[in-house]
């Protein structure tokens, strides 16, 4: 980030390409015990470079670089650690160089490093979200949702072209019920005025009598049969059902700050899937069972483990087969690069499946295909009980951040005292989410996710909003008067330092798709602007150095927003 003389530095002394550099330096991470240097200098990766297995031993080679390295107008110390070799920076031209950077780029920060430098642009598809219609919203809709909108936001600020694509379950016996069951218990205006919650108390009931009652299990076979016939009254009946959920999540999923570029669908693919298990069948790779249905032996072996079912006995097409006409279908349609799914683990084996099956049918496109698992979360209720539409978790968190606010007496003078209720809880939702690894379970706490210490969403919201009104009470006076020299504090150095740092988080959060190293060190910053908005006072300081403080915390704020809207959170600017 501007700091490309260091690697001139570095290139010269070490007859090396400036470029062979860029992953062997890195910024020291900022410690609370002491100072600590600006970059660090991998000896051990610069060494790999050279492919010298006799090599001395590393500490000597990093003794022996920090001699050969002088001091200049830009690095002001050179000093050994553990295996690497340590730089500090001029503190101005740190001071300014960071700040400029961070004003300048804006919401580019730490994207135009030189780590991301000749990326190619690629066209990506995420598939993520994906709920049942007529079915519960359940939790783990819930986490696929907001991980595939980060890994989305992540991949689109990275300059690629995204795809998002929501792949609901419209297909299948349950609208063989539904439609069997509307004729019976349906309601014409309470479908238009709630959908969702209608067909799914309509899905329950049906259910109920069909267990009961044989003639109702029948005549659900024959509705779905004719649907599958593409009889016109049935399909226009489940046409309806469609467009009108798709709908209600549309203005859903617009509450959590998630779109989609595509509302696809099981149903989509019945005629597709049949093509599917033609291509299968004229590969030989088409097995019958003595129960009628056909499958796939991935072992080619006959192992029980590797045997896929795609087609049921009476010929109709299963979840692999339509998954596998889906991404063949994609793959004509947009010609992608890379396609992520994203889903719980209990998927794992299914997807592994699914892209075996392509690599055999002659897809080489098959390993661009990838699926990012997570783990399960238990305990998660609301007042109504378990989840079962994504608005009651909105409609929940909403309502206990509203008790938090109206228990904290700066809430008052809020134009919109729910829009913000929301935006801070849905932070607090996402960033208890989002701490650990994605594929770890955890137990749901409402009281966890608000706590109103600690290192929570709403912390983070606060912190935005607190160096907001920073800017609104001192901004239009201070912002033009700058020194950077009046920044030498340890607090601001620290908080420098770990500004430089933003762009590797970006990287590795780009190479994992893991969003928890953007959250720690959210969270970090947010401390340190806690500790800075403390000690380093604005009020009846002299202009100069009031105004070298404000650039400092508006360039925080803005590193913050930029990292929060990744992670799918709206910043707000009063709380």
């Amino acid at each position: 980030c501007g700091f490309s003389v260091v690697y001139l530095l570095l290139s010269r002394v070490l007859n090396l390409p400036p470029e062979n550099l860029i992953t062997s330096i890195s910024a020291v991470p900022i410690s609370q015990k002491e100072e600590v240097a600006d970059f660090q200098l991998s000896v051990d990766s610069l060494l790999e470079e050279d492919n010298d297995h006799s090599r001395p031993d590393i500490q000597v080679q990093a003794k022996r670089l920090a001699e050969k390295l002088r001091c200049d107008t830009v690095v002001s110390e050179i000093s050994t650690g553990q295996r690497t070799v340590n730089f500090k920076i001029n503190r101005e031209l740190l001071t300014k160089t960071v700040l400029q950077q961070v004003i300048e780029d804006g919401s580019k920060y730490g994207l135009k490093s030189e780590l991301f430098s000749g990326l190619p642009r690629k066209k990506i598809v995420v598939e993520f979200s994906s709920p049942n219609v007529a079915k519960k919203f359940h939790v783990g809709h819930l986490r696929s949702t907001i991980i595939g909108n980060f890994i989305a936001n992540l991949k689109e600020a990275l300059g690629h072209q995204v795809i998002r694509i929501n792949y609901l379950g419209d297909w299948g016996m349950q609208f063989g019920l539904l439609g069997t069951g509307f004729q019976l218990f349906g309601y014409e205006e309470k479908l238009q005025s709630n959908p969702l919650q209608h067909l799914f108390e309509v899905y329950v009931q049906v259910n109920k009598e069909a267990a009961d009652d044989k003639s109702v299990a029948k005549s659900a076979q024959e509705f779905f049969q004719r649907l599958e016939l593409g009889d016109v009254q049935a399909l226009s009946l489940w046409q309806k059902f469609r467009d009108l959920s798709i709908e209600e999540y549309v203005r859903v999923y617009k509450r959590l700050g998630v779109y989609f570029d595509e509302y696809s669908g099981e149903s989509f693919y019945r005629e597709k899937s049949q093509e599917v298990l033609k291509l299968l069948e004229s590969k030989g790779l088409l097995l019958k069972t003595i129960k009628g249905t056909a499958v796939v032996d991935l072992s080619g072996n006959g192992d029980s483990s590797s045997i896929c079912t795609v087609m049921r006995s009476d010929g109709t097409s299963l979840y692999a087969t339509r998954d596998l006409a889906a991404a063949i279908d994609r793959m004509d349609k947009y010609n992608f690069d890379t396609m992520i799914y994203v889903t719980d683990k209990g998927q794992k084996k299914h997807f592994q499946q699914v892209f075996q099956m392509l690599k055999i049918m002659g897809y080489d496109w098959a390993e661009r295909c990838q699926h990012v698992p997570f783990g399960v979360v238990q305990g998660m209720k609301t007042r109504r009980g378990d989840v079962t539409f994504l608005e009651d978790v909105l409609n929940e968190i909403q309502l206990r951040m509203l008790q938090n606010m109206a228990s904290i007496k700066t809430t008052k003078e809020l134009k919109n005292p729910q829009e913000t209720a929301e935006r801070v809880g849905l932070a607090a939702l996402i960033i208890q989410d989002f701490k650990g690894l994605l594929l770890s379970d955890y137990k749901f706490s409402w009281d966890r996710v608000f706590q109103s210490r600690g290192d929570t969403g709403v912390f983070l919201q606060y912190t935005h909003a607190r160096l907001h009104s920073l800017e609104e009470t001192f901004g239009c006076g201070y912002l033009n008067d700058f020194n950077t020299a009046c920044l030498q504090e340890p607090q601001s150095v620290s908080i420098l330092q770990h500004l430089l740092r933003f762009d590797e988080v970006l990287y590795k959060s780009s190479q994992d798709l893991q969003p928890r190293h953007i959250v720690s060190y959210l969270l970090t910053l947010s401390h340190l602007a806690a500790v800075a908005h403390r000690t380093l006072q604005i009020k009846d300081s002299p202009p100069e150095v009031a105004g070298a403080r404000l650039h400092l915390f508006k360039a925080v704020r803005s590193v913050l927003a930029n990292g929060m809207k990744l992670l799918g959170i709206t910043p707000v600017c009063r709380m």
